[in-house]
């Protein structure tokens, strides 16, 4: 018999803490068994396990090797500093999304380190980096929630702080959540929400952070975004975002395909900071998995909110093929 769904999950878990020990933190094979008390060999088939099935990627930096050329053309044509993941082009989007996460996890632990604040927007692409988060203890440092999670269905708290959590533990850091929903029914109630010491504190914070870290909402994602699938938005708020033809979100602020965005009417009532504010943050990390997202991804790109671009190898491809975005309409779905 196969293994399990659980099984196979635990073997994960297993596999992606034996190879972070291995290859991150230098551990040996033998040191890791005695950590986890079992035999060498396990920790060899973990490591190969890890491997083969994509969770670890040996890469050779050369400016021969294509990825590279691509992350090249990428910090060229964009002026980014790009990684780019290779990715067999029959992987699945889940896999896809898995080797990503791994890569900004990486590039994320060699980023962070005492006296540093750390933004975070919730989303499947984000709880996937932060489930593969190593440990890298800091001091004073703090993790700033940038949106706020709560809809009219739930409050949204409980899956917001499971992600800021694992930053908070991975990085021994202080969590600062942001207890508010992610869009208002009123843009008149959050202005007076912000003069509020207990929220104007964590907006304050979410001014002076060091990165920012965050993915790209798209309506056409194939793991879909949860702005669009979790009850956040009504019938009302998509047809609203056709009409301004938006073509994706970052933490649940929209934007168009030349990356305008203050006066798309929704925005008003959201609790993300504005594009503005996240410009201000010296190093913006943006963690994008897939081709439905491509679109998406050019619009944020030319309203110039990325510093750092995590991606797969066939979405960048695509990035660097799209000509001029001349078809806006219609691009957010009119329909729940």
């Amino acid at each position: 018999m196969g293994e399990s769904r659980t099984e196979n999950t635990e073997k994960v878990r297993t596999a992606i803490t034996v190879a972070s020990l291995y290859y991150l933190k230098d551990w040996t094979m033998e040191a890791i068994a005695r950590e986890l008390r079992v035999s060498r060999s396990t920790i060899s088939r973990l490591l190969s396990y890890a491997r083969t099935t994509g969770l670890v990627d040996i890469t050779v930096h050369s400016p021969f090797v294509e990825p590279s050329l691509i992350e090249a053309e990428l910090h060229s044509r964009f002026g980014i500093s790009a990684r780019v993941v290779s990715t067999p082009e029959s992987i699945n989007e889940t896999d896809r999304l898995a080797r990503v996460a791994l890569a900004a996890a990486r590039l994320l632990g060699q980023q962070m380190d005492s006296d540093m604040s750390l933004g975070v927007a919730w989303g499947a692409t984000i709880s996937a980096v932060a489930r593969n988060l190593s440990p890298r203890p800091t001091r004073n440092s703090r993790i700033v929630q940038l949106n706020g999670a709560a809809n009219s269905r739930t409050s949204g708290s409980r899956y917001a702080s499971e992600i800021l959590s694992r930053f908070g533990e991975a990085y021994t850091a202080h969590v600062m959540q942001f207890p508010v929903p992610a869009f208002f029914d009123n843009p008149a109630t959050k202005q007076a929400l912000w003069q509020e010491r207990s929220i104007s504190r964590i907006v304050a914070a979410q001014k002076t952070l060091d990165i920012a870290l965050f993915s790209v909402g798209s309506p056409l994602a194939e793991v879909p975004s949860h702005v669009y699938s979790g009850g956040y938005l009504d019938r009302e708020d998509f047809g609203s975002l056709g009409q301004q033809n938006v073509v994706g979100d970052v933490a649940t602020v929209f934007f168009r395909a030349d990356g305008t965005w203050a006066d798309i009417p929704l925005n008003a009532r959201a609790s993300g900071p504005g594009l503005d504010v996240l410009r201000g943050i010296p190093r913006r990390i943006c963690v994008c998995s897939g081709s439905t997202k491509v679109r998406s991804l050019a619009g944020l790109l030319a309203g110039g909110v990325v510093t750092d671009l995590v991606i797969d190898e066939e979405s960048a491809r695509q990035l660097l093929d799209r000509g001029p975005d001349r078809d806006q309409a219609g691009s957010a779905p009119t329909h729940l």
